[in-house]
């Protein structure tokens, strides 16, 4: 019961959310299909989905959507307020006559037929339903079938309503809809219940709601099912279960506004609370019968309000409230009511009320009245019908199994014979694999044969090229060993560093065993190391890494490097004066959409806006072409020392 009541609280809290997207979810006009048909294609909405389906139909330009959109509102209006569902129903039938669409005429006619059973019209029903079949097709049929059992189990002819039950039965197998087949189930566990039959009753409707679980749409036929699966557990005094199934019922009421099924459980919860003992609940419960009955405008509900009502005050003893009630109950229950069996509960549950008060003269016409209504709908006849309907079922599922499983042994020699056809094959191809894989083998072997050679080849360019530029390095840095001048001294060490930093490029290409990407992690280091010991700063500046599984191809790395050079070069040349100490944080990491970010930050003493500006010497010129070249962006930032961030574009080697 608490699972019940924690499923009831997140699906109203989901309704809230729904309610607001439910156009969106109903109707998209971008769509070569604008409408998801609710209770067809999805119940993902709440209980304002009548008002969406109003407002979109000023928007539907196709004709067979637009009828098919007014049907819904008609079929699902008559759960809130009958008047309002049979003025669309009356639109709709006008409108299909007008463009000369008969198809949608016979639909609309069920649903008009739907409407008018439920206002106790029953002829006018049976009509327009017995009209209908000529013009709908057979996907139609079972829910025609299905109204026109409702009419005859109104009329307490229960015969006739389960020959119908069974003909949508069987239809729905031979349509395999599913739909078809959870409402049959649902319309006999309904029939069975009426003649106290609870068990077997109780059987069809639990393999109802089943049917319709695995449909996985909520809709008004499914919490109907529950409602009648939860009355035959009321039959059978298991109150608990009973109780579980009507909360579970007006889940889907509560959610999509199904007044009708909500009157429906309210009414079964008087009985339920009343044979508990728990009067002042079954009370609530008849408040909320009457209400959802007079909210619907449907006097069928009202009587049956009425009537449970009126037993519950016989229970505790109010027999002039039970007679008044009852009373009430007939009144709207007039000579042309249609379903006998609820007049005849009204006139036995009137008899015992006047009974109750010592008016047995009374009570004695009213169990008259109740004797005669009971043997109008439980005869002989009747039962008969419904068994043999059932008997003839039964049968003809078991000759549907003999069939089957004939056709599974003819289905299985057939595989048989195909699994020996593709073993041959199998083997055939096998065969043919092997002396490929044979010959492919050959080829491989040859292949990284040649494979080595290049890349032995291509590792020996990288080291000479590394030999070169070491060579470079070295005759630069013995020249600048002889100037005197301090200015080009610094400016052939500079131009050194760059040399080497591309030397490390080539040196880091033949070590690894990727000859198409380098480590910038391990490569930063061997550069951060190198301009350090160039400068003679190992001892006052440290160098902090920031770089995790970074590898970028050569065409990447060597602007990368160079920039990084002369980024560490300025900050070793102006931000620590003086011999001073400090950090240097070299950091690069992915961002984004391939984002790649490369920062050089020093703690030192930072460099004013002008003197920045006029630091336009040939290394800052070269920093500008590589960033160029990398279709980059390089940033400065003058706080507690310089920081310089570059961000480009990059792929995965």
């Amino acid at each position: 019961m608490e699972k019940a009541i924690l499923k009831l609280i997140c699906i109203t809290v989901l309704a809230i959310g729904n309610n607001a997207l439910s156009h969106a979810q109903i109707f998209d006009f971008n769509k070569e299909h604008p409408y998801q048909q609710i209770f067809v294609e999805t119940d993902n909405f709440g209980s304002s989905y009548l008002n969406v389906l109003e407002e979109g139909l000023t928007s539907i330009a196709n004709d067979t959507v637009k009828l098919k959109v007014i049907n819904d509102l008609a079929y699902y209006w008559h759960t809130r307020n009958l008047n309002t569902a049979l003025e669309f129903s009356e639109k709709g039938i006008l409108l299909a006559k007008g463009l000369g669409n008969t198809l949608w005429e016979g639909r609309l006619q069920v649903t008009q037929g739907a409407i008018l059973l439920r206002m106790e019209r029953l002829n006018m029903a049976e009509q327009l339903l017995q009209e209908a079949k000529s013009k709908v097709k057979q996907v139609d049929l079972p829910f025609l079938n299905t109204q026109l059992g409702y009419v005859f189990e109104r009329r307490g002819d229960l015969g006739k309503a389960a020959e119908f039950a069974m003909e949508t039965m069987n239809l729905g197998v031979a349509l395999k809809d599913k739909w078809a087949i959870a409402q049959a189930y649902s319309d006999l566990s309904n029939i069975f219940w009426k003649q106290s039959k609870f068990e077997i009753g109780l059987q069809h409707g639990l393999k109802s709601v089943r049917l319709f679980k695995e449909r996985g749409i909520n809709d008004l036929d499914y919490g109907f099912a529950l409602y009648v699966v939860g009355n035959n557990y009321l039959g059978t005094a298991n109150y608990e279960k009973a109780l579980e199934y009507y909360k579970q019922s007006n889940v889907i009421g509560e959610r999509y506004g199904f007044y009708n099924n909500l009157a429906d459980v309210y009414i079964s919860l008087i009985d339920l609370y009343s044979f508990m003992g728990k009067f002042d609940e079954a009370d609530r419960a008849g408040s909320s019968a009457i209400k959802y009955s007079k909210l619907l405008d449907n006097q069928f509900l009202l009587m049956r309000s009425w009537l449970s009502l009126g037993k519950l005050q016989i229970l505790e003893g109010k027999y002039i409230s039970a007679i008044e009630s009852l009373e009430r109950c007939l009144v709207i229950a007039t000579d042309d009511f249609g379903d006998i069996f609820y007049l005849s509960q009204a006139y036995e549950a009137l008899g015992r009320a006047y009974a109750g008060n010592h008016n047995y003269q009374k009570a004695y016409g009213a169990f008259e009245q109740y004797d005669k209504l009971e043997k109008e709908i439980f005869t002989a006849e009747a039962d008969q019908r419904i068994s043999l309907l059932q008997t003839q079922y039964d049968v003809a599922q078991k000759e549907n199994t003999i069939q089957l499983q004939e056709t599974r042994l003819i289905q299985q020699n057939i595989r048989q014979k195909f699994m020996t056809i593709a073993i041959v094959l199998f083997m055939m191809f096998l065969a043919m694999g092997y002396v490929a894989f044979k010959n492919n083998r050959k080829k491989n072997k040859r292949l990284e044969e040649q494979n080595l050679e290049k890349e032995y080849l291509l590792k020996e360019v990288h080291h000479r090229v590394k030999n070169n530029l070491e060579i470079i390095s070295s005759l630069l840095a013995l020249q600048a060993s002889q100037l005197k001048n301090n200015t080009l001294s610094s400016a052939m060490q500079e131009i050194q560093n760059r040399v080497y930093s591309m030397s490390m490029i080539h040196k880091r290409l033949y070590q690894d065993r990727n000859l198409a990407a380098i480590d910038m992690n391990d490569y930063f280091k061997d550069l951060g190391t190198h301009v350090l010991e160039s400068f003679g700063a190992e001892n006052r500046i440290k160098i902090n890494y920031g770089i995790k599984n970074i590898e970028l191809d050569m065409d990447t790395a060597v602007p990368i490097g160079l920039i990084v050079n002369e980024l560490l070069t300025n900050s070793f040349k102006y931000a620590f004066p003086n011999n001073r100490k400090g950090v240097i944080e070299l950091i690069m990491e992915r961002e984004y959409d391939g984002l790649m970010v490369l920062s050089v930050a020093d703690d030192g003493v930072g460099q004013k806006q002008e003197e920045h500006a006029k630091n336009k010497g040939f290394g800052k010129h070269m920093i500008d072409l590589l960033v160029h070249q990398l279709d980059g962006q390089l940033t400065y930032e003058n706080t507690k020392g310089i920081k310089a961030t570059l961000k480009f574009k990059w792929q995965h080697p």
